[in-house]
Formats: structure tokens, sequence, C-alpha cells
């Protein structure tokens, strides 16, 4: 393969759009694929190639990248009768970025491995602004062989990039990320409630302790956003309960009890059930202004 390669994407939403874009920043050839084509629009703008199925996206790359929503999405995108592994040329290299199950991501990769190709799991963390500056936690699972190749692609979208071992293992460690979002959402959410309600100021408040030992990207990056009651989505409330779940599903698996998980996801269903499930995860501040 040359240094620029011919590269397929597969969602271009709130942050497939950006990651797609610093490919093409980049100079790669690239291709687009998404269910809803005006959400491509961006990326089509700075010159990706539309495609009309995934099936024609997989028979002109050497390398697919797909962040869809659900673990059904990525199911039907990779394992469908359409789908990348029916269509896939051998050799290609297919990195998933969705937050998806561990088992799926397994199963996944031996389909890859029969079809003579190679398959990543690489869930990502940081949002819509690391995917906007290209600074996005990227947690990698499968071969090391196919990780070197995909070194320079992530090295585009994001900066912390790491190896965490084996098929699966990249969103093993995406799920222990979102454990320690969903409790430390629940803590920021707490801290700026009690502030407003004790008559303090909540954003000097956070000048004082954002930089101290309750830190956090949370706390620096969302509280701002809810104190300012904007709640607009930089990972959706929907997708964030689906990822609790996978978690929780997954602990079960392993007979590990995890309570401050259970309670997070719980406040997340009551937030959605409001009507909230297409806000941004800081929307959890809403359950506390009444």
């Amino acid at each position: 393969m040359s240094d620029l390669k011919k590269i397929g994407f597969v969602g271009t939403g709130v942050m497939g759009s950006s990651m797609a874009g610093h490919l093409l920043e980049a100079g790669h050839e690239l291709s687009v694929y998404n269910r809803t084509k005006a959400k491509a629009d961006t990326v089509i703008r700075l010159g990706a190639t539309w495609c009309d199925s995934i099936a024609q996206i997989a028979s002109r790359s050497e390398v697919i990248i797909t962040i869809v929503g659900y673990p059904k999405d990525v199911e039907e995108t990779y394992l469908g009768e359409e789908g990348l592994l029916e269509n896939a040329n051998p050799g290609t290299l297919l990195i998933d970025m969705t937050t998806s199950s561990p088992v799926l991501a397994v199963r996944i990769a031996e389909a890859a491995k029969a079809a003579a190709c190679e398959a990543l799991d690489a869930p990502v963390s940081g949002g819509d602004v690391g995917a906007k500056n290209a600074a996005l936690s990227i947690m990698v699972g499968g071969s090391e062989e196919a990780y070197q190749t995909a070194l320079p692609l992530f090295g585009k979208m994001g900066k912390n990039i790491v190896h965490q071992g084996g098929p699966g293992f990249g969103q093993h460690c995406k799920m222990a990320n979102q454990i320690a979002i969903a409790a430390g959402m629940m803590g920021v959410c707490e801290a700026m409630a009690y502030a407003r309600k004790c008559g303090l100021n909540p954003e000097t408040v956070l000048k004082s302790i954002e930089s101290g030992a309750a830190g956090s990207w949370s706390l620096s990056n969302l509280a701002p956003r809810m104190l300012a009651g904007n709640f607009d989505p930089g990972f959706y409330v929907k997708h964030f309960i689906k990822d609790l779940r996978i978690a929780i599903e997954s602990a079960q698996a392993m007979e590990l009890d995890t309570p401050g998980l259970e309670l997070a996801l719980s406040l997340y269903e009551k937030l959605a059930a409001a009507g909230h499930e297409d806000d941004g995860t800081q929307a959890l501040f809403r359950l506390y202004l009444s």
C-alpha cells in the first residue's frame, strides 16, 4: 500500500464528519456513505466521493473506517448480506470506531480473517470537540500488524492512541472509559447543583475546582455548557445509554458488580423518558433543575 490510501468512511455524523475531514486534509482519497446523505454534505464539499451503498464503499477501498450508531448497525454494516465483509477485497483493513460490543468485535475479527481481511475495533473518546480538533483518544483492539498499518491514520484523528490488545480489547477499554464518565458526570452535575443551591456562583466555583483534585474533562468542558443551558449534543444521551447497557452486560458476564454504573444508567434512562434522548450527555443536569 502507498502512504496515501484509498479510504472508505461509513458514518458521517457529529463525530464522523470531522474525522473524515481530517483524512481528506491529509491527502487521502476518501469515499463516504451514510444512511442520510445530507449528513455527508460537508465532507463531499471537501472532496470526498459519495457512494450509494456499503458494497460500493467496500469495492473501492483499501481501508474502511466505520462509526455508526448501535451494535445492530455495526453487525449489519459488517456481517449483513450487503455488508462490508461480503464485498471487501482481500487484504482490506476494516476499522470500527463505533462504541460497540466486545463480543461483536471478536465476531467481526474472526469473519474478517476468514475473508482474508484484517479488522480492528478502535472506539474513541473526546466527543465533538476532540473530533474537530483531531485530539481523540483512540483505544485499539486487534493484531499488532494491523494496528501498525492503521497508526498513521489514527494520528490524523487523535492524539492519545493506545493498542490495548487483541480483538475486543479496544471495546473493553471503552467500556471502562464510559463507566468512569458515567460516575464523573453524576458528580459534576451534583457539584454544580450544590453550588447554585447554596448561593455560590457556579462559574466561579469552576475556577477553583477544575484544576484541583476534582478536575476532569467533563468538569472543564461540559460543566460550562450545562450552566449556560447548552444541551446540544457532542455525544447523544441515547448513545450513552447504549454504551452503559453494553458495559453492564459485559460486567455481568464477568460477574462484576457495578452499582455506580447501574445508578447512572437509571438516571439517563429517566432523562431520555422525559424527551431528552437527543440532547448531549451534559443534559443530565436537567434532572437537578427541577
